[in-house]
């Protein structure tokens, strides 16, 4: 089996150790490289060609929300797993619209990072914590949800992809096959204007067609 190639990006050193060790001491994963900034982070992740960035927010230069935006644009499109302390609430929602598909927080346990970058290394997944998706909840609230119009089936699809469940996982909760869960997240994506699996989940959460 191939193993997660992850890179850290963080400007606290003894951060980056720690989650090196963390991982490191994983079978199926291998950290690949560091960064001490965004800049750095981007260099690293056109070399390295990792499948998972663990992007801090607050870096010197160029900061993760940017360079999470810029990462995804490379050929080889890596998975960010954003680690941030969680100071502010604006920095999830920064995050989640520049397409981070997790947010962890670096307090988490040890096994919560390690299953949180095997969560989002699968290419359908996502990593959001409840309380990442309460601030996501629309203010002032709507009377009726503010958003394209959804069959049923796409609705119950759409909910469960915002809890972060994989395709495999919606078609096993759901009782259907995983090709025709695939085709309701393409129509998803397509009513929603959605680049991806995390900007359907924002739009889904701030539009009041999901609640958190």
């Amino acid at each position: 089996m191939t193993s997660i190639r992850v890179l850290l990006a963080d400007d606290e050193p003894l951060v980056r150790q720690g989650l090196r060790m963390i991982l490191d001491s994983e079978d199926g994963i291998e950290v690949v490289g560091e960064a001490a900034d965004g800049a750095e982070a981007l260099a690293a992740a056109r070399r390295e060609e990792p499948d998972v960035i663990c992007m801090d927010v607050r870096m010197p230069g160029v900061d993760g929300i940017r360079a999470t935006e810029l990462a995804l644009r490379l050929p080889h499109r890596p998975r960010v797993l954003v680690v941030t302390t969680f100071e502010h609430d604006q920095y999830v929602q920064e995050a989640l619209a520049a397409g981070a598909a997790g947010f962890l927080l670096k307090r988490a346990r040890a096994e919560e990072i390690v299953q949180a970058v095997r969560t989002v290394a699968s290419s359908d997944s996502l990593l959001l914590p409840e309380h990442a998706r309460a601030l996501l909840r629309p203010r002032p609230r709507r009377a009726r949800p503010d958003g394209p119009e959804l069959t049923a089936r796409e609705s119950e699809v759409l909910a469960l992809l915002a809890e972060g469940l994989s395709n495999a996982e919606i078609a096993d909760r759901l009782q259907l096959g995983v090709e025709t869960i695939r085709t309701h997240v393409a129509a998803i994506l397509r009513k929603l204007g959605a680049r991806d699996r995390t900007q359907a989940a924002v739009i889904a959460y701030r539009s009041g067609l999901v609640e958190p």
